[in-house]
Formats: C-alpha cells, structure tokens, sequence
C-alpha cells in the first residue's frame, strides 16, 4: 500500500527537502510541533523501523545525526530531540524535533501552522 511518503519519494507529492542520498530522505514536517521539525525516512518503503535490515537502520541512524547537527546549527535550540513513533504513517521514520524543553516533543501538544512561504524559509536555512 501506498503511502504519503512514498508519494514525497516520488516527486508526487512536493516537499520542504532538507537533505536526500540514495537511500535516505530528510525533509521539513508540515505540522511540526516546532520550526525545524524534520523527518528522516528510508527510500525503501518498511512500515515498522525495527523490521529494517541491521545495516540500513544503522545508515538511517547516521544520516539522522548528520541532519540533526545542521538543524542545531541554523535553528536556536538547546538540543535536536528525536521520537520514533510508527503509527501515524506506516513508513519508518524519525522525527528530529528542536527542542528547548521536554515538553517540546509532546506529540499531543497543538502543531504550528506554517504558510508555505514560511517553510521554504526554514528549508533553504538548514538544506546542505
């Protein structure tokens, strides 16, 4: 079954990219809980992140830190705070959050709204 993320792997949907490789995908959440709010995603479609084969998850983990240092760098926070959640869109993910507090990774908490505008801002400061 098709997914929202393998529609943005495709070019069918368009997204905010922050950085892209063979294998892994690193683009701005639409609904983030804070500016910069980024999710990281294999190409190769797997629903849950502990079913990947152990040299991809590894791959996918350093990929995420590579992305997670430039979000530190370009957007004021204290730390990169990371979640795997899996059930909002079956296609592993992480989400690389900036947080200032613990609370700012409250999945529960009320998400920003963005304009499109505001994300291709965001996107062009931590791209690389």
């Amino acid at each position: 079954m098709s997914t929202i993320f393998d529609k943005i792997i495709s070019g069918e949907i368009p997204s905010f990219t922050i950085a892209e490789d063979e294998n892994f995908l690193a683009f701005l959440d639409i609904s983030p809980l804070s500016k910069g709010h980024t999710l990281v995603i294999p190409k190769k479609p797997v629903d849950y992140i502990f079913d990947m084969e152990n040299q991809k998850y590894a791959d996918m983990w350093i990929f995420a830190k590579t992305v997670a240092k430039r979000i530190k760098e370009q957007i004021p926070c204290v730390k990169v705070g990371i979640a795997v959640i899996g059930l909002e869109v079956a296609h592993a993910h992480i989400h690389l959050v900036p947080i200032n507090s613990v609370s700012d990774i409250n999945f529960a908490a009320p998400k920003l709204s963005l304009s499109n505008e505001e994300l291709a801002e965001i996107a062009a400061k931590i791209s690389f």
